[in-house]
C-alpha cells in the first residue's frame, strides 16, 4: 500500500510544479495577456492567440541592447520582424526588463533596478486592467472591468504598417500618428524619416526626410494612389481610405488569401518596402519598393521639370520651358528647375498681332500629377474651359475618382511614366510654342473640345501607318491584308508591351466590375473591341451588347444570345447566363492569344484542335506548354517563368464552370505574383477534332470526319 501512495506521488508531483515552473522561469508560456501579477521577464514571450505574433524582449542585429516589441512569429531564415517597439528610445542596457502592468493600470517597461523605461501613459482611474495581443498583432490595454480599450500599439504605430491598422490623421493636422523609420537597422530610435497621411484637398501618401517631403504617391482616387504605377495589385489587398465623419482619415488594408501575410515596412534609409510571407516559404520577399529610383524622389528635377527615368539626363523641362540656369542644368544639378520660355497671353494684356493669340494646352502623358492640386467639383467636360478662362489655372487633369483638378502657380514633382500608371496633365502655353510642336497632341484654347481627341489603332495595325503606305488615300482593308499587317506589327510586340496590352485589359474589367459607380458587364470582349493607341495602351470599346447589373445582382439570364464564338464563355453560349466571370473567360482567351500570337480560330486539322483553347490545354497535359508562346518574343529580354505564369493564368480565365473562375481582381493579383502559389487549370470546354486516318481514297470518295462541337441555337455575329 505503501509503495503504491510513494509512485502516485512521484507521478503528480511533476505536474503540480511544472506551471509554477512555466511561470517564474519562463520555461514555457500559455497565455496571451498580461496582468499585474502575471508580467513576463526577459526572455520570456506571449504569442496571439493564433500563434502568428509574439510580443518579447529581443536585440537588434549588430546591437547589445534589448528592447521589448511585437515581431511575427514565423519559421524565417532571417532576423525577426518586428513590427513594433516600446521602449524605442531608452533601450535595456541589462537582460532583466520585465512588462508588466503598474499600480495605475498602464503598461510599463522597467529596467532590472525596477525604473520605468516606458509606459502607455492612459490617463485613467482604472487599477483593473490588463494587457493582450490580438491575432492581427495589436496589443491592447483594457479595462477587464468594462471591456473598455484604454490604449493600443495601432494607435501608436513604430516603422511598420498592417493589416487592419486604422492610424487615423486629422485634416487640421492635430493628430499626426505618422509611421517613423528606425535611426538604423540596429537602432530602433525615431530617425530621420517618417511616413503618413495629408487629407487636404486630394488625399496623398507622403515620405518626410525631417520636414521636407521625400516621396509622394499621387493623389487617391477612391481605389488607388494614382501616382504609383501598377498599385492595381494593392486594390487586391482591400485598399480603403475612410473619412469617420469627424474631421479624421485613416488608411487601412486587408489581405484576400489568409494564407499571405503582408505589412508594409519604413526603412531608415527612408524607402518603404512591401513584404509578403506565404505558407510554406522560407523567407519573406520584397514585392514593392518606393522610391525606387532618382525619379521617385520629390522634386528630383524642380519647378516645372519633369522626371523619367528612361531618359538621359533623367531631367527634361516641360514643353515651353527652359532650364531656369543653364549651366547648373548641364551639370546635373536641377533643382533650380526650369522657367516659362515664352510669356503667356495672359500675363500680356491683350497685347495685339501674332502674340495676341489665345494660350495653349500641351498633354503631358502619362504623368504622375505635380503637387498641391486643387480639387474643382465640376464635370470632366467643363475642367479643361474652367481652367482656360482663369489665367491663374497654368495646368489642369481630370481623373475617374479623383474628378477634375487645377493648378497656380507652379508645378513641382512631375514623373514621366513609361508604363501603367499616371494621368494626362494639360499645361498651358503661350500660342507660339504650340505652333512649334506639330508631332505633339496639342488642345488649342481657343477651341473648347467636349471630348477627348486621341488616335486610336487596332491590336496589331494602324489606319495611320495604312495612310502612309497607301498615299493617304482611303481604302477597304481585304482580309489577306489585315493578317500581313497582323504579322507585320507582331514583330514589335515586344513582351513588355504584350504586359502592358494585358494588365491594361485587365485594369479596364476591373474598373467596369467592381471601380465604376455602375457594375457593368461588357459581354463581347474580342480583339476589334480593344483600341490601342500611338503608346499600344489598352482600351476596352463597343459597349453595344454591356449590361448594367444591380448592386445585389451576381448573375443574369437572357433568352437572346448576341456574341462572338469563341470568345463567349460556355455558360453564356449555351445557357444565357452571364456575370463578371463570363467576361474573365473572354479575358482569358484574350491572354492566350497574345502570348500565342495566335488567334482562336486559326487551329487547322493539322492540329488536332479546334480552337487555341483546346491546342493549349493539350500542350498543357503533355507538359510543352512552352510551346504555346509566340516564337517571335525574344526570350533575352523577360523570364521565361513570367509568361507561363500567365498562361497558367489564362487557363484558369476559361475553365468550364464559372464558379471556377478567378474574378477580374484576382487574375490581376495573380498576373502580378501578389497571389503566389497558383491553383491547377481545370479542362476548359473543348471542341476537339477527331483525327482523320491518312489513307487514300478513291478519287469520287470524300474523306470526311465529325467535330464534336456545341450547337448554339441564337447566336448572333458582331
Amino acid at each position: 500500500m505503501g509503495l503504491t501512495n510513494t509512485s502516485t506521488y512521484s507521478v503528480f508531483l511533476p505536474a503540480l510544479f511544472l506551471p509554477l515552473l512555466c511561470f517564474c522561469f519562463g520555461i514555457c508560456t500559455c497565455t496571451n495577456t498580461i496582468t499585474s501579477t502575471r508580467f513576463i521577464q526577459d526572455p520570456e514571450t506571449i504569442t496571439s492567440a493564433d500563434n502568428a505574433f509574439k510580443l518579447g524582449f529581443f536585440t537588434p542585429f549588430n546591437s547589445t541592447k534589448r528592447y521589448v516589441g511585437i515581431m511575427y512569429n514565423f519559421p524565417v531564415t532571417s532576423e525577426p520582424q518586428v513590427v513594433w517597439v516600446a521602449n524605442r528610445d531608452k533601450p535595456l542596457n541589462d537582460s532583466f526588463g520585465m512588462l508588466t502592468i503598474l499600480e495605475d493600470g498602464n503598461l510599463a517597461v522597467l529596467d532590472g533596478k525596477k525604473e520605468l523605461l516606458w509606459s502607455s501613459k492612459v490617463s485613467s482611474s482604472t487599477t483593473n486592467s490588463s494587457a493582450r495581443l490580438l491575432d492581427t498583432g495589436d496589443l491592447v490595454l483594457e479595462d477587464e472591468t468594462s471591456g473598455r480599450i484604454l490604449w493600443e500599439s495601432f494607435e501608436h504605430p513604430s516603422n511598420s504598417f498592417l493589416e487592419k491598422m486604422k492610424p487615423r490623421t486629422h485634416v487640421n493636422g492635430d493628430e499626426k500618428p505618422q509611421m517613423t523609420s528606425w535611426r538604423s537597422p540596429s537602432d530602433p530610435s525615431i530617425g530621420s524619416y517618417s511616413l503618413g497621411l495629408v487629407p487636404l484637398y486630394i488625399p496623398q501618401l507622403f515620405i518626410w526626410n525631417g520636414t521636407h517631403p521625400y516621396w509622394r504617391s499621387g493623389p487617391w482616387n477612391g481605389q488607388i494612389f494614382i501616382g504609383i504605377p501598377k498599385m492595381y495589385s494593392v486594390v487586391l489587398n482591400g485598399f480603403s481610405l475612410v473619412n469617420d465623419g469627424e474631421g479624421s482619415f485613416y488608411l487601412s488594408f486587408v489581405v484576400a488569401t489568409e494564407s499571405v501575410h503582408i505589412y508594409y515596412l519604413l526603412n531608415s534609409n527612408g524607402t518603404v518596402t512591401k513584404k509578403t510571407w506565404a505558407v510554406g516559404k522560407e523567407d519573406w520577399e520584397v514585392t514593392w519598393l518606393a522610391p525606387k529610383d532618382d525619379c521617385d524622389i520629390y522634386g528630383k528635377c524642380g519647378q516645372f521639370g519633369s522626371c523619367n527615368i528612361e531618359d538621359s539626363p533623367i531631367c527634361t523641362c516641360l514643353k515651353g520651358f527652359e532650364p531656369k540656369n543653364k549651366e547648373e542644368w548641364s551639370r546635373g544639378n536641377w533643382t533650380g528647375g526650369c522657367v516659362r520660355r515664352t510669356k503667356l497671353q495672359c500675363d500680356r494684356n491683350n497685347t495685339k498681332g501674332e502674340e495676341g493669340k489665345e494660350d495653349g494646352f500641351l498633354k503631358l502623358s502619362p504623368v504622375k500629377v505635380p503637387d498641391f492640386a486643387e480639387w474643382l467639383n465640376i464635370i470632366q467636360d467643363n475642367c479643361g474651359s474652367q481652367c482656360l478662362n482663369n489665367c491663374s489655372c497654368i495646368a489642369y487633369a481630370y481623373y475617374q475618382g479623383v474628378g477634375c483638378m487645377h493648378w497656380r502657380g507652379t508645378l513641382v514633382d512631375i514623373q514621366k511614366f513609361s508604363d501603367s500608371g499616371g494621368a494626362d496633365l494639360y499645361i498651358r502655353v503661350a500660342y507660339t510654342e504650340l505652333d512649334k510642336k506639330r508631332n505633339i497632341k496639342v488642345v488649342i484654347a481657343s477651341v473648347i473640345i467636349t471630348g477627348s481627341i486621341s488616335v486610336v489603332v487596332s491590336a496589331y495595325f494602324t489606319w495611320k501607318w495604312m495612310a502612309k503606305i497607301t498615299g493617304n488615300t482611303p481604302m477597304r482593308i481585304s482580309q489577306e491584308d489585315q493578317e500581313y499587317i497582323n504579322r507585320l506589327h507582331k514583330q514589335h510586340l515586344d513582351w513588355s508591351k504584350r504586359v502592358n496590352i494585358i494588365e491594361g485589359i485587365g485594369r479596364g474589367l476591373l474598373y467596369l466590375h467592381r471601380d465604376s459607380r455602375l457594375r457593368i458587364i461588357h459581354r463581347d470582349l474580342k480583339p476589334s473591341n480593344i483600341l490601342l493607341d500611338e503608346a499600344l495602351n489598352p482600351k476596352i470599346s463597343d459597349f453595344g451588347m454591356a449590361r448594367i447589373f444591380g448592386c445585389n445582382e451576381d448573375q443574369a439570364n437572357t433568352g437572346r444570345i448576341a456574341g462572338t464564338f469563341g470568345y463567349m464563355a460556355p455558360e453564356y453560349a449555351m445557357e444565357g447566363r452571364f456575370s463578371e466571370r463570363s467576361d474573365v473567360y473572354s479575358f482569358g482567351v484574350l491572354l492566350l492569344e497574345i502570348v500565342s500570337g495566335r488567334k482562336n480560330n486559326s487551329f487547322y486539322q493539322d492540329e488536332h484542335a479546334l480552337s487555341l483553347l483546346g491546342f493549349a490545354w493539350k500542350l498543357w497535359n503533355e507538359e510543352k506548354i512552352v510551346n504555346l508562346i509566340d516564337p517571335t518574343i525574344i526570350f533575352d529580354r523577360f523570364s521565361q517563368m513570367e509568361v507561363l505564369r500567365y498562361i497558367q493564368v489564362g487557363l484558369l480565365c476559361v475553365q468550364d464552370l464559372a464558379r471556377d473562375r478567378p474574378t477580374i481582381s484576382t487574375v490581376l493579383s495573380m498576373l502580378s505574383s501578389e497571389i503566389v502559389d497558383l491553383p491547377t487549370p481545370k479542362q476548359p470546354v473543348l471542341a476537339e477534332k477527331e483525327t482523320c486516318p491518312q489513307i487514300v481514297l478513291p478519287q469520287q470518295s470524300q474523306q470526311t470526319c465529325s467535330i464534336k462541337d456545341y450547337s448554339l441555337t441564337t447566336v448572333e455575329g458582331r
